[in-house]
């Protein structure tokens, strides 16, 4: 084993493009490790493991909180490590409140929760570009989040800010999505210098990345950039 220390994995948005192909590594890494995946779940996962313990609970409330933390206690779990992978878009949230609910407050409050829990790691899948003063709502609502995480007191936070996607998702495609990730073998290349951390970018590799990183030792927060998550998946 390197720096890595994760004992026990608070895991949020395994069902999404990221976070789907993050957990069956990360259990991987479990298993030869000898710590626990919690994964929060709204509906069962297909996916069966030694090291997999579902939390099911709904996550639209406090009382789904309540309810997490409670099997949390009753699983006599400790996680050290909060992975979030959460992520909507505006068209399948329905409106821009709709979609902060989403993407800034569910992943603040499970990131409290997880600090609550004992956790000192937050590892959040971003955005390139997230800023808290963006005039892009996606952008902003993300730089908010970023914000509210850095502020609960973990001992080392990591951000990762990939670009565009490449990846089939399990669910409803997004908007322009599917044409961005044709030409994007044709404008990766064009990016050069500062641009390339706009490029578009695998999702197996910020899956990796994020096992990679996931107990990491260290302290502080660090945003891992495109050309970072690439180097960290190579």
């Amino acid at each position: 084993m390197d720096d890595r220390q994760a004992r026990d994995v608070l895991f949020a948005g395994a069902t999404g493009l990221v976070g789907g192909l993050a957990l069956p590594a990360l259990l991987e890494r479990a298993a030869a490790e000898g710590f626990r995946v919690f994964a929060l779940v709204r509906r069962p996962l297909a996916l069966t493991h030694p090291n997999l313990h579902p939390i099911q609970a709904g996550l639209d409330d406090a009382a789904g909180l309540a309810d997490v933390a409670q099997q949390l206690r009753r699983a006599d779990a400790h996680p050290q490590v909060f992975v979030c992978a959460l992520g909507t878009t505006l068209r399948q949230a329905g409106s821009a409140a709709a979609f902060a609910a989403i993407d800034r407050d569910l992943v603040v409050a499970l990131a409290q929760l997880a600090r609550a829990q004992g956790a000192t790691q937050a590892l959040v899948v971003s955005s390139v570009g997230a800023r808290a003063g963006s005039g892009n709502l996606y952008l902003r609502v993300k730089g908010e989040m970023e914000a509210a995480v850095e502020a609960l007191g973990f001992n080392r936070v990591d951000f990762l800010h990939p670009g565009l996607l490449l990846g089939q998702r399990s669910g409803p495609t997004r908007p322009g999505e599917g044409i961005a990730q044709a030409l994007a073998p044709w404008f990766n290349p064009l990016l050069i210098g500062p641009l390339r951390q706009y490029g578009a970018i695998s999702a197996g590799a910020v899956a990796t990345a994020v096992v990679a990183l996931c107990g990491k030792a260290g302290s502080g927060v660090n945003r891992i950039s495109n050309r970072q998550i690439q180097a960290l998946a190579d």
